[in-house]
């Protein structure tokens, strides 16, 4: 059974990426059944397995908020500032980890390709990390 079969519009939410949020559509007959707003105000669409439409997820990253356990997520501050010529090193490797808005830390092939060349146009080297 779904994780989201039964989800309604309204239903406030926890994704691994944004953060927290809450649902505003609920289709039926879609491979994508629910849009999730979150609060930093991007929309998002969900599988009812809880599997965001972007990047390289197989797994669950949408939760209902009050099951979401935290613990095993890695929210630390960034120990140093990678130079751009280390994150490119490490980007070429697999290597690299990059900090989503939620505050977690995800590999670079798990984020979305469009935020992290957003975040290397616009110099936030604070925003990465060795893995």
């Amino acid at each position: 059974m779904a994780y989201f079969k039964k989800a309604k519009k309204g239903d406030k939410v926890y994704g691994l990426v944004f953060g927290k949020g809450k649902i505003v559509e609920v289709f039926t007959e879609s491979f994508y059944p629910l849009l999730v707003e979150f609060k930093n105000g991007y929309e998002v669409p969900y599988t009812e397995e809880g599997v965001p439409s972007w990047g390289t997820f197989k797994k669950q990253t949408l939760f209902y908020r009050d099951d979401i356990d935290l613990s095993g997520e890695d929210f630390s501050p960034v120990d140093t500032i990678l130079s751009p010529r280390k994150i490119i090193k490490l980007r070429e490797k697999n290597r690299l980890e990059v900090r989503v808005p939620s505050g977690a830390w995800k590999r670079t092939q798990k984020a979305d390709a469009e935020y992290v060349e957003h975040l290397l146009e616009e110099e936030k080297y604070h925003l990465f990390r060795k893995k």
